[in-house]
């Protein structure tokens, strides 16, 4: 059931001008970052998640229409969940600038940009790193896919959001570079499945092992964070599923295939990610890939 919407209290509010869309564990963290920031925030989220403090819930078109000037963050879960907004982001009474922090194909983005367009709006990519950690403190690293005409504006409202606001080049860039950042650190937790394992039937003490190879060059950041924070701690709760792992390895597969630069070591990393996530389920840790065979 969607949550009842509190009308009151959004005539209360004096000029609400962020909208977060999408208040799952990085959404949340994303709203409550912004509320602590002075904004005036408004939330939607149809499932029965938890309102951030300081969050007025409601609907999308509602919130379109109380806003003041907004500024519209969208993290879900994928492509198909941010062309279900369009109709209403379509019909929005003002012009609304809308930062995608989610992970989508783009392609599929720079065409949901150019509709938006058509209709007086601006989108532009920001697909995130730093989980829900990162979006609760506002130190989230972000991959920026925005035209020179409208960065200074987009910088200005990441600033609460981001530690790392790292702007790759016009509208998609953001996803390919996020994209490419997933592919390669799933590769290296594949990897480091061999590491861990080596270790094991060798007699070698793993945490050993792990030291030498982060003082030489085959060190990342996963042997380097990962694994000392998630995997030799026992804790797998970086709070990203491998489901979503599965997804964006996935697609980042799916891309390089059409730009005519896939290799075997791309399809083999899609293969071993969608053999975890038959193995073990989607809301398992995605550092499990390290200890799972």
């Amino acid at each position: 059931m969607a949550p009842a919407v509190n009308t009151e209290r959004i005539s209360s509010f004096v000029l609400p001008d962020r909208i977060v869309v999408g208040l799952g564990h990085m959404g949340a963290g994303m709203a409550a970052s912004l509320v602590r920031a002075g904004h005036r925030v408004l939330g939607v989220d149809p499932g029965p998640v938890p309102t951030p403090a300081g969050v007025v819930r409601t609907t999308l078109p509602e919130a379109l229409a109380e806003a003041q000037a907004p500024v519209l963050v969208l993290s879900l879960p994928g492509t198909e969940q941010v062309d279900q907004l369009l109709p209403d982001l379509e019909q929005a009474p003002a012009p609304v600038l809308v930062i995608d922090a989610s992970t989508c194909p783009p392609a599929d983005t720079r065409r949901r940009a150019e509709r938006l367009a058509g209709h007086g709006h601006v989108l532009v990519d920001a697909p995130v790193s730093g989980g829900p950690s990162g979006a609760a403190d506002g130190a989230l690293t972000v991959f920026l896919g925005c035209s020179e005409e409208h960065l200074e504006r987009v910088l200005d409202a990441l600033d609460p959001l981001a530690a790392h606001v790292n702007h790759v080049g016009e509208v998609g860039a953001g996803n390919t570079a996020k994209l490419m950042n997933n592919l390669l650190c799933g590769v290296h937790l594949s990897a480091a499945q061999a590491l861990h394992g080596a270790a094991e039937a060798s007699g070698v003490e793993v945490e050993r092992l792990l030291a030498a190879v982060n003082t030489a060059s085959g060190r990342s950041g996963v042997t380097e964070v990962n694994l000392p924070r998630w995997v030799l701690s026992g804790s797998f709760d970086s709070g990203f599923p491998v489901g979503l792992m599965a997804r964006d390895v996935g697609l980042a597969a799916e891309m390089t295939e059409e730009l005519g630069v896939s290799s075997p070591l791309v399809e083999a990393a899609r293969a071993m990610w969608d053999g975890l996530l038959e193995q073990i389920g989607a809301t398992a840790d995605f550092n499990k890939m390290v200890t799972t065979r």
